[in-house]
């Protein structure tokens, strides 16, 4: 199930962009973050405020531009 899946990768990973999200789970950004609302309503993820660098090193995004979620159990 795709619920926890999400779950699995961002207690391994800890923090990822929408983005990546949706590369690695092969879905629209749009139909990943419904999912992403029930785990941070559920109070197990955040999402970082806009502006926050993703902590990749690559720099190759503005960090207005990224949406970032944050495992935090």
């Amino acid at each position: 199930m795709i619920l926890t899946e999400i779950r699995d990768y961002l207690k391994i990973k800890g923090q990822a962009p929408l983005r990546d999200m949706a590369l690695e789970f092969n879905m629209e950004q749009d139909a990943l973050r419904p999912i992403l609302e029930q785990w941070v309503h559920k109070g197990k993820i955040t999402k970082l405020p806009q502006g926050t660098a993703c902590g990749g090193g690559c720099h190759s995004c503005e960090p207005e531009a990224i949406e970032l979620y944050q495992w935090i159990d």
